[in-house]
């Protein structure tokens, strides 16, 4: 079902505009997978649109929402939806990854496109989020990467460029917590409120964090992420990937324990037949000799 409304692309108003840097970073997709992927985008809540007074700034920052052109279906991509291995590919499983937690060797990875201002992240982050950690994160089983996809504006792109130098300092999920903590969306993301979240997720080198936050390196960083998003058809947050398979919204705890567990037994029957094919491939060259 294609979405009524066109994605926004790299060139439209809210989305990033192209550079080299980027461009070099964008994972190239096949049209299948598009339009399988397109699930994120056909996919709404009506829980991730901007509150009227996002749609104003939005709009004075001269700027659409992407979750606002998208119509409110109602409909999930969840554990049911097939999964696509050019999609699982989207992990980027890197070491020491500041806005990763988890294993880069975990077995199931989570790939979260998410918005500081949007008040259904903050609802996953706040409720579910943790939840996974303490069950998924802790014994291995799996990783979650995040992706800055602002959409609402002026704000949630300081907010995520904000996010990024924290990050820079170790600091990064602690600024999550305190960005998305409830009733921070009301405060503001101006430059002032910014530097107070810094502080009170601990970053030391206040003055590192706004030349970080201002620079170039974090302008390009939040760029790729948006790319990301956009070339997958997402047009509203929070939408995750787990090994390949689209899930958009906040839905309930029990899709993603869902959606993690079948990933896990899925890499687990997988690793088991890699190994049991070795095994034979072995046995046969030994036959060989």
């Amino acid at each position: 079902m294609p979405p009524s409304s066109p994605s926004p692309s790299p060139s439209s108003p809210s989305s990033p505009s192209s550079s080299g840097a980027s461009s070099r970073r964008r994972i190239a997709i096949g049209a299948g997978v598009v339009a399988a992927a397109a699930l994120l985008g056909v996919v709404s809540y009506t829980a991730t649109k901007p509150d009227a007074r996002d749609r104003v700034e939005s709009a004075d920052a001269g700027s659409a929402s992407a979750s606002a052109q998208s119509p409110a279906t109602g409909e999930s991509a969840g554990p049911g939806a097939d999964v696509f291995p050019e999609l699982a590919k989207l992990a980027r499983r890197e070491k020491g990854d500041p806005l990763s937690v988890g294993r880069a060797d975990a077995p199931v990875v989570m790939v979260e496109y998410a918005d500081f201002k949007c008040d259904y992240c903050g609802k996953f982050a706040r409720d579910t989020e943790p939840a996974l950690i303490a069950k998924y994160v802790e014994n291995g089983t799996l990783r979650i990467e995040w992706r800055n996809f602002p959409i609402f504006g002026k704000e949630s792109e300081a907010a995520a460029h904000a996010a990024w130098a924290a990050g820079q300092q170790g600091r990064f999920w602690q600024f999550h917590t305190a960005a998305y903590a409830e009733g921070a969306k009301g405060k503001g993301f101006g430059p002032d409120r910014l530097t107070a979240l810094a502080r009170a997720a601990g970053v030391k080198d206040l003055d590192r964090f706004e030349r970080d936050r201002g620079g170039e390196e974090a302008v390009a960083a939040v760029r790729a992420d948006q790319e990301e998003g956009y070339g997958l058809g997402a047009t509203s947050t929070p939408s995750f990937l787990v090994n390949g398979r689209p899930i958009a919204g906040a839905q309930p705890k029990e899709t993603f324990t869902a959606a993690v567990e079948a990933a896990h037994a899925a890499a687990h029957a997988a690793a088991h037949a890699a190994a049991k094919a070795d095994a034979a491939a072995k046995a046969g060259a030994g036959a060989e000799r």
